[in-house]
């Protein structure tokens, strides 16, 4: 069986469990293969830590869920060390960050340390505690689910660390046709519970990670992916009003977020070249949690989505 057909049918199991969320389903194998870790906010009930869970049983690899909250400490992340009277010595206990999969539940109810010890351990893919080192697995991959109806009781995310996940999805509620589904989905359940074997390995991963590395992208797609996140910095050619609605635009790390998802998803579709439909389905995911709205823009109701929105109508592809 070729890469292609393995991640399809990963895809379609996820599909299969994971009921009127497609865009939830591609977002999340397109981090995976593209290297990143990935945000999803939605309200409860969504099936954020379902999607999750349902996609670590599918892969072949160790997975921890992490339930945070406000009186969570760093060390319940990372690990500490314990002391053995015994020994006389310290002895390094990993934490549950030491996996492959690990779902953030959450994630904006702990306070800021706790949210900076999961991070650190994202970008530099290592833990130091006790003066020493440890490194995470060989593949990591952080999901975080994040509730934005509810602030009693929250720590929002500095932009600083938003900035470290590859993507930031937001999901809504669903139409009546896939209530439906769903209805059924939990009633048969409810006879059957679903039973999930693994079908992706992590050398799967890995390797197919090198294939999308060589995923080509001509020099015209290329220029007007850059052309999108540098508008979000200045967007003067195209619009003197948009410019005074973004107090702060995206960082290069978007330029390279955006680039990495692009190939991954041009990958997943099968073909073997990125095209300017990859780069626009993938600009709210990658943009929208790097940009900064005005003030007067938030007051006027205009969040970044509708910046995102409004620069692939003004930004022309070339």
């Amino acid at each position: 069986m070729t890469q292609q057909a393995v991640f399809s049918e990963l895809q379609a199991a996820l599909m299969q469990a994971v009921v009127g969320q497609p865009e939830l389903v591609e977002r999340m194998l397109v981090a995976l293969l593209a290297d990143g870790h990935m945000l999803v906010q939605g309200a409860p009930g969504l099936a954020k830590t379902r999607a999750v869970k349902t996609m670590a049983a599918l892969i072949d690899a160790s997975f921890q869920r992490i339930q945070f909250t406000p009186d969570l400490l760093p060390a319940d992340i990372t690990g500490s060390e314990i002391f053995h009277a015994e020994s006389s010595q310290f002895e390094f206990l990993p934490g549950p960050v030491f996996n492959s999969v690990v779902l953030a539940d959450e994630i904006n109810r702990a306070p800021a340390k706790v949210q900076a010890a999961l991070l650190e351990g994202m970008a530099e893919r290592q833990v130091t505690a006790g003066g020493k080192t440890h490194a995470l697995p060989e593949l990591f991959f952080v999901m975080a689910t994040r509730n934005p109806i509810e602030q009693e009781g929250t720590y929002l995310l500095p932009e600083a660390q938003l900035d470290r996940f590859l993507l930031q999805t937001n999901i809504d509620y669903p139409d009546l046709a896939v209530e439906r589904e769903i209805l059924e989905l939990g009633r048969r359940e409810e006879r059957q519970p679903l039973t999930l074997a693994p079908i992706v390995s992590v050398a799967d991963i890995m390797s197919t990670r090198s294939q999308i590395a060589d995923q080509y992208m001509s020099e015209a797609v290329q220029n007007y992916l850059l052309a999108l996140v540098v508008a979000t910095r200045d967007t003067a050619p195209y619009s003197s009003k948009l410019s005074r609605d973004i107090e702060h635009g995206a960082s290069p790390r978007a330029t390279m977020a955006l680039d990495r998802c692009s190939r991954a998803r041009a990958w997943l579709h099968g073909r073997d070249y990125v095209t300017p439909d990859d780069v626009q389905a993938l600009a709210h995911d990658c943009l929208c949690h790097r940009i900064v709205p005005a003030m007067a823009a938030r007051a006027r109701g205009i969040d970044s989505n509708a910046i995102v929105d409004e620069l692939l109508n003004l930004v022309p592809v070339t």
